[in-house]
């Protein structure tokens, strides 16, 4: 715990995209713990607790407290983990923060996910009443109706109950004040980023009314709402979530695929994708995302230059098998033959000649099977 930061828990590779978690009041990074491990195979993943929750210290946030707030800890906990522009997914309250990050720092915000949530939560009334019975009482009484509000008849979380009975109960009702100040309906349009807003049918807290109204405001928003699933979806309906999850943070597996197709062909991708089995699933996904989703699409440098640098590498590691696809795919990248001889010349000098011998042999195999 410290008293600067958010509790956190990160998962995945440190190089991968990264994808913060934001969690339910009352509840702490536990909440992702049936999806989290499953979005850090593509993602660094980061999942925080609220001020009072969790791991987090209760004095991060006092009385009086706004979603604005809560925001600003997420992006410093951001900035400590080196952390520039990330994705990001939160319930209810998460959401809310989301939605507050998106209006007013979206240069951070690569794409936004908002579960069971809402752009205000039924006025400031209700909320403001909590608060003064949490200050009065403690959460106890709360916590006992916390499966009747989270989830639908007979089915609970005992770890996440647990937490809401041991939250801190100041930290809490300053929760409950950033909810009754938060509205943000009349700044929906302003969001400029892919938004995925996910429903649950069966909740009474954020009904799927309430993600509809983001849906229509917020430009090219998509909608998805969940049967049997309540207010914290992520808990009891994981893979249905998971499922939304990943349709929507994983364009750069989409666009990669695209692109591998553009360079290398679609009979080679179609033979390779013919080949794939559940134990090389996650490496080709793995070239679709990292290889063709993010180094091939990079405008830095163009498809003619990145197949000389290809050739290249190839050559010098004497994988010639992969050599003469690439040969094929700086030909579609609009390479002549010409050109490619004079990248496989200059290898001879840095490579050494044995290995620009065998490049030639390939190429010139692969060039007059084109001619043919």
């Amino acid at each position: 715990m410290t008293d600067r930061l958010l509790n956190h828990l990160a998962e995945g590779p440190a190089s991968a995209p990264p994808l913060l978690l934001g969690p339910s009041l009352g509840t702490s990074y536990a909440l992702w713990d049936r999806v989290a491990p499953e979005l850090s195979a593509g993602h660094r993943v980061v999942r925080w607790d609220l001020p009072g929750h969790g791991g987090s210290a209760a004095g991060l946030i006092g009385a009086g407290a706004t979603v604005g707030d809560l925001a600003s800890l997420v992006l410093t906990l951001a900035d400590a983990l080196g952390i520039g522009r990330f994705a990001y997914a939160g319930v209810s309250l998460g959401g809310a923060v989301g939605l507050h990050l998106a209006v007013h720092h979206p240069d951070r915000l690569s794409s936004l996910a908002v579960i069971c949530s809402s752009a205000h939560f039924n006025g400031a009334g209700p909320w403001r009443e909590r608060a003064a019975r949490v200050r009065r009482e403690g959460l106890g009484g709360l916590a006992d109706g916390a499966d009747a509000r989270w989830f639908t008849a007979g089915f609970t979380v005992p770890r996440l109950v647990r937490d809401h009975r041991e939250a801190d109960p100041e930290a809490y009702a300053a929760c409950c004040d950033a909810l009754a100040a938060f509205d943000l309906r009349d700044r929906l349009a302003e969001v400029c980023l892919p938004t995925l807003l996910i429903a649950g049918r069966e909740d009474p807290a954020t009904p799927p009314e309430h993600l509809r109204e983001i849906a229509d405001a917020v430009p090219d928003a998509t909608l998805v709402e969940l049967p049997g699933a309540s207010h914290l979806a992520p808990a009891q309906r994981p893979g249905a979530v998971l499922t939304a999850l990943r349709a929507h943070f994983d364009g750069t597996a989409r666009r990669g695929m695209e692109v591998r197709r553009e360079v290398l062909g679609d009979a080679h991708v179609d033979r390779a994708q013919a080949r794939q089995t559940p134990f090389t699933a996650r490496f080709q996904d793995f070239i679709s995302r990292y290889a063709w989703g993010e180094i091939w699409t990079d405008p830095t440098l163009t498809r003619r230059e990145r197949s000389m640098i290809t050739l290249t590498a190839l050559v010098a590691h004497g994988h010639y098998d992969e050599l003469g696809m690439h040969v094929r795919a700086a030909r579609r990248n609009g390479l002549t033959p010409e050109e490619i001889g004079a990248v496989l010349l200059q290898t001879a000098v840095y490579c050494g000649v044995p290995a620009a011998n065998s490049a030639f042999a390939t190429a010139q195999r692969v060039l007059a099977e084109e001619d043919e």
